[in-house]
């Protein structure tokens, strides 16, 4: 396993950052998709480079635009063979509660496309390498029972794009399966601020009332999951949502408010 790829977008924050540093603490190649702010993941993959020692490499690129993940991918083909495992981290999030009658079509097309779409833009340039060695895996991000399509107050574009990747996901595994690539969706619960690049320790000496287990959730919580999945042994699981909240009901907490 530590001679495969693994191709993270939006990598170098949050739980993108710490599923980087999963792979990497494991020996993979690490190949990690940034939009902006070069000078930070310079320096983020030379800190990294003191802690691990497998390779890490920084593509730019904005993955909702069909012609920067050609470019992306291209530039990855120029540096390693292929990607045995695509984790789809990279997606918008609009932390203002509005109404959909609120949201103008750019609005509401730039969270969609940035959620689902470019899903498919990556996904159909990476799996063709997957299938010439019949191994991949491929990671989606979801939120609390997607699976079920429900109705999310305040984040009608997110949801719907979310709900639809679910669909999307579970449509890959079926297609692909016979090719042995893999495709699950992770849904982490109220995962915030800091705590998306703490680790389990540390989550463990923080009490969370809100949470049935009585901790924050983590990043850690999310790579450790993603992790398994991509392992060799898992090729069991596949068209599966794995909710990853400590139990909390995250959409039933919403309504309430």
């Amino acid at each position: 396993m530590k001679e495969k790829v693994v191709l993270i977008t939006g990598g170098s924050k949050g739980i993108g950052r710490k599923t980087v540093e999963e792979f990497s603490r494991k020996g993979y190649t690490v190949i990690m998709n940034y939009r902006k702010n070069d000078g930070f993941v310079e320096n983020l993959v030379s800190d990294l480079a003191h802690q691990y020692t497998n390779t890490i490499i920084p593509i730019k690129g904005d993955i909702s635009v069909p012609e920067e993940c050609e470019q992306m991918v291209e530039e990855i083909w120029r540096k390693v063979e292929s990607v045995d495992i695509l984790i789809h981290n990279a997606g918008p999030y609009v932390k203002e509660r509005k109404s959909f009658a609120d949201y103008s079509p750019e609005e509401w097309n730039y969270i969609v496309n940035g959620n689902l779409n470019s899903v498919f833009y990556l996904s159909r340039l990476v799996i063709p390498k997957m299938r010439e060695k019949r191994w991949g895996r491929i990671i989606t991000f979801g939120y609390d029972r997607v699976e079920s399509a429900p109705g999310w107050i305040y984040r009608s574009a997110f949801a719907a794009a979310k709900a639809g990747l679910a669909s999307f996901t579970k449509t890959i595994s079926i297609e692909e399966a016979h090719n042995g690539i893999t495709a699950n969706m992770v849904c982490p619960g109220d995962i915030v601020g800091e705590w998306k690049e703490r680790e389990i320790s540390s989550a463990k000496e923080h009490q969370d009332p809100n949470t049935p287990i009585g901790r924050p959730g983590t990043g850690e919580d999310l790579a450790r999951v993603i992790s398994f999945l991509c392992q060799e042994e898992s090729d069991f699981i596949t068209g599966s949502i794995i909710p990853v909240t400590g139990g909390k009901d995250v959409l039933g907490k919403v309504f309430h408010q």
